[in-house]
């Protein structure tokens, strides 16, 4: 050494080269080992390798500086200035200067990344610096012509930093002991190595605790350490939660470790989590493993880990084996304790959920991390005394979130967890450490049978009303929630249960000791039992109260078993009269038993009020008594009616009818005779129980009774259709009569006798206002009264009856109606054998009282032809035309043709076969007539207008305007007259 060289520089050449020019394979591996370093191992890691040499050189508190100075790259650092020993160390590779004190770091090695931008680096101190060349040590091997033929071999690539020459004239910023100074690669981008330092220098800081402050381009970060440690930078501060560990690796892995390696076994583990103001963790961008500068092996976990940890030369890649798995599971058991430095809250934010691991260290180290997380003590217990913690792998979490719903299960189940980690945030969290669930079915399993006062339930109920409202699945698993009676009882479930608000009411209740009534206690009521299945104690609630309508349905059986239902009937007559049922609308409470006039017990819908206006309509063997005097005088009228207790007729009013079993008379006959089954069911109850003679009187009180008036006129409503079959007005039914101004069916139906009735009444129950045919037995009816010769029928009524009859066939099935022996005829008589007129010419062989018509709409003769099981005219009719005629297109008819016109139709296509006198014979004999129609279609007529006018309707199609053909072909001034 000498003043000039003063860390012997030339010596380290001279050894070097030395050793090249013995050994050109020397001089291969070292040019091959730093080409692997600079071209792969150490891209990207300037700034990290430099912050590395800083903090090693610092010890601790020290800054870096990095800049860009006339086109050179720079990091200066304060501490420990390089020394002879450090310049050794940077000219041999894998070789370090420091020794086991002086930190974790591997400077000979970090500093071969400056390769990556520069082919001179410089290290310059106050006192001294040195220099690397590419181009130096190109002209050092030009002496040597072996190994200068083997760089030209590699295009002039030679090692840069095995020759080291010393450099004078330059020294760091004040302030700083060293300084490495870069000239930058043509082709490399100063601004951009700027803003990636710039974009790592809170990583830096964080992972090597030697530096408190970097600054780069003239802008800073630094840390401050404390409870938290506090990166400041431009753009503001963040706050992370660290826990740093320290440690010694044993004998046994030591003694695996290379000979430099052994003598520093020291180890170290600092966890890091970003935290936000309020101390809440924050999710962290994908990582890596620093050891202790960043790495290639990605992580997934919530925090930082930096480690010493063997690396690969290449510095990208964990090396396996006993010092890795050695630091890896003392970096996992220190997790626990920066978990624990988070508020309990917040803490299962730092727990590694399940899911891909990144690399094979990830899923090595979650592991880890989460075997010490189940074990160590660390999660929040539920109570409410002194704060206690619990170990995961023993701890117990509900399902349900719900204020103080842990504090109180916690005093029966052991182990539970604080309520606020049921919420969902910390569901995956509490998965990846397999803490035991407990669904609300559990909850309720292990709550069943525990003595507790009413009002730690109703704290229970409040706890669980969130999850109760807004989860279906919860309400079904709380099915069975025990809840407090007012006897002292505890009911396995709110279903059924009541909640009983006034208290003259609950006193009545409790006195009458009605065991079907579930009464809550009342310290223990609550909304959400309404929601699990219980009722509010209103009137209408108690009565929907399915056990109530148990007990009535079987009060009659009790009372026949000997079991006093006398304080029974108080409290479902005070229910109806505060609840103001009306009569029939729950006609369940029929079935209540209630004392009648001589003693005995009855349903209430077999009795009736005394002086009742029914008395004098039921026949006398209808199974109805008399209601005791004495309760009849006790209770109003209107309350015992809607019991059932008949007054006037009862009534049945159901919104929601689901099938025919509301114990109406051929109620299931009358359902099935409807197309669509009832949305209504308004009918009027015990009409079998009438007897004959009395059904005026009867009719009178049904019309004058406002909701038994209502249920008459229902449309398709039973009462109607009941009264219409079996009711008795004139010793007939009331289908058998017409209204009086219903002159269309004269001579059909007779009058209805005079029962003062509204026809709007006597029309619901049947009596007939109109024609209508919707069923076999309405044609089997018209058919009898047709085929009667008794009855005189207008021949307009005959021909709508008959026409009505045949437009019906289709809703019914012929073969259901029995027919009469007579049928009436187109003359009005009757007659055994007819045949159906289908058109209009057989008229002139067959006499009017040898054919049945429905009129002109000569379409429903086969409908009626198939009703009455007769044969059609023409399909029976053996005729034919023997007179003379011509055969004469229609368009050459001139008052034909005028007429169409006038008509504006075309004339038909072919002939009409013309005659002066049309004579057809049949086997009666011949017979004149003025028009035909033969059996292949063709039409014949004499020359008339009125005989033209009907062969031409009857072939346009146009019948219906047959009169006006004629007159218009007799004189077409009749268009406008």
């Amino acid at each position: 050494m000498s003043a000039a060289d003063p860390f012997g520089t030339e010596a380290l050449r001279a050894s070097v080269v030395t050793a090249w020019a013995s050994s050109p394979t020397r001089f291969r591996e070292d040019a091959n080992a730093e080409e692997d370093l600079y071209l792969g191992g150490y891209r990207d890691r300037l700034l990290v390798e430099l912050a590395q040499n800083a903090a090693d050189a610092a010890g601790r508190r020290g800054t870096l500086r990095v800049d860009l100075v006339d086109g050179e790259l720079r990091a200066a650092n304060t501490g420990t200035p390089l020394d002879a020993d450090g310049v050794a160390a940077l000219a041999s590779l894998r070789a370090s200067a420091k020794g086991p004190s002086q930190g974790v770091g591997q400077f000979g090695v970090g500093f071969a990344a400056v390769l990556a931008v520069t082919d001179a680096p410089r290290v310059v101190t106050a006192a001294a610096g040195v220099a690397f060349s590419a181009e130096r040590t190109r002209a050092e091997l030009s002496a040597y012509p072996d190994l200068a033929a083997r760089a030209d071999e590699r295009g002039g690539r030679v090692p840069v930093l095995r020759l080291v020459w010393p450099t004078t004239g330059e020294a760091p910023p004040e302030g700083f002991a060293t300084e490495v100074r870069l000239p930058l690669r043509a082709g490399v981008d100063g601004d951009a190595l700027l803003a990636d330092f710039a974009a790592q220098a809170e990583d830096v800081l964080l992972a090597l605790p030697g530096l408190d402050r970097i600054e780069v381009g003239g802008r800073a970060w630094w840390r401050e350490d404390g409870d938290r440690v506090r990166v400041h930078g431009p753009d503001g501060v963040a706050d992370w939660v660290v826990h740093r560990v320290f440690g010694v690796l044993p004998d046994e892995v030591v003694a695996q470790l290379g000979v430099e390696a052994r003598e520093r076994p020291e180890w170290s583990v600092s966890w890091a989590a970003r935290v936000d103001a309020d101390g809440v963790p924050q999710p962290l961008p994908e990582g890596v493993l620093h050891a202790p500068t960043p790495t290639d092996e990605r992580l997934s976990l919530p925090a930082r880990l930096i480690a010493t940890l063997p690396i690969e030369p290449s510095r990208r890649r964990l090396r396996p084996g006993p010092a890795a798995d050695a630091v890896l599971a003392a970096a996992a058991a220190a997790y626990p304790a920066l978990v624990a430095q988070v508020a309990p809250e917040h803490r299962t934010a730092l727990v590694p959920v399940i899911g891909f691991p990144l690399s094979e260290v990830d899923d090595k180290l979650r592991e880890l991390v989460l075997a010490r997380l189940r074990q160590a003590v660390w999660l929040p217990a539920a109570g409410e005394a002194e704060p206690r913690l619990l170990a995961p792998a023993r701890a117990t979490v509900l399902d349900a979130e719900g204020a103080g719903l842990a504090d109180l299960v916690c005093s029966v189940l052991p182990d539970v967890a604080a309520g606020f980690l049921s919420a969902r945030q910390h569901a995956a969290a509490l998965a990846a450490l397999e803490v035991t669930r407990r669904g609300l079915g559990d909850v309720v399993e292990s709550i069943t049978g525990v003595t507790r006062p009413p009002s730690w339930w109703h704290a229970l109920y409040s706890a669980l009303a969130p999850v109760v409202e807004t989860d279906a699945t919860a309400r079904t698993e709380l099915g069975a929630l025990p809840v407090p009676l007012a006897d002292g009882r505890t009911l396995p479930g709110p279903a059924g249960s009541i909640m009983v608000e006034d208290p003259e009411l609950l006193d009545l209740l409790t006195r009458a000791e009605v065991g079907a009534l579930r009464v809550v206690h009342a310290e223990a009521a609550h909304p959400v039992l309404e929601r699990l299945g219980a009722r509010l104690g209103g009137p209408v609630d108690l009565l929907d109260a399915g056990g109530l309508q148990d007990a009535v349905e079987r009060s009659l059986d009790d009372v026949e078993s000997g079991v006093d239902v006398r304080g029974l009937v108080p409290v479902v007559l005070r229910l109806v009269r505060d609840a103001g049922v009306r009569p029939g609308e729950r006609a369940w409470l029929g079935a209540l038993a209630l004392p009648d006039s001589v003693g005995d017990w009855r349903r209430a819908d077999e009795l009736m009020l005394p002086g009742s206006p029914l008395l004098d309509l039921l026949d006398e063997d209808a199974p109805v008594g008399v209601l005791s005097a004495e309760l009849a005088a006790e209770w109003p009228d209107h309350v015992l009616s809607a019991l059932g207790v008949l007054d006037a007729f009862a009534l049945v009013d159901d919104d929601a009818p689901t099938g025919p079993d509301h114990g109406l008379a051929d109620e299931a006959q009358w359902w099935d005779a409807r197309a669509e089954p009832p949305t209504r069911v308004l009918a009027v109850r015990d009409l079998d129980l009438v007897t004959d003679d009395a059904w005026p009187r009867a009719l009178a009180l049904l019309a004058a009774e406002p909701d038994t008036w209502r249920a008459l006129l229902a449309p398709d409503g039973h009462t109607g259709w009941w009264i219409a079959r079996n009711a008795l007005i004139g010793g007939h039914p009331p289908t058998h009569w017409r209204l009086p101004d219903a002159t269309d069916l004269d001579g059909l139906y007779d009058v209805v006798p005079d029962l003062g009735l509204d026809p709007r009444v006597l029309t619901a129950i049947g009596v007939r206002a109109e024609l209508v045919v919707d069923t076999a037995e309405d044609a089997e009816d018209l058919l009898i009264r047709l085929g009667d010769p008794d009855r005189a029928l207008h021949p307009g009524a005959v021909l709508r009856t008959h026409a009505a009859l045949a437009e019906a066939v289709d809703a019914f099935d012929p073969a259901d109606v029995r027919l009469p022996e007579h049928t009436r005829t187109l003359s009005g008589t009757v007659a055994p054998d007819c045949v159906v007129l289908d058109a209009p010419w057989p008229l002139a062989v067959l006499g009017e009282d040898q054919v049945v018509s429905a009129g002109p709409d000569f379409a429903l003769a086969e409908s009626l032809a198939e009703l009455l099981d007769l044969e059609l005219a023409t399909e029976v009719l053996d005729a034919e035309v023997v007179s003379t005629g011509e055969p004469v297109p229609w368009s050459d008819l001139g008052a034909v043709a005028a007429a169409c016109e006038l008509l504006g139709v075309e004339p038909p296509l072919g002939n009409a076969v013309v005659h002066d006198k049309l004579v057809v014979r049949t086997d009666s004999g011949d017979h004149p007539t003025s028009w035909w129609v033969t059996e292949d279609g063709v039409p014949h007529c004499e020359d008339t207008p009125e005989a033209l006018a009907r062969a031409l309707a009857w072939t346009t199609d146009r019948w219906d305007q047959r009169h006006l053909l004629t007159a218009l072909i007799e004189e077409p001034s009749h268009y406008l007259t």
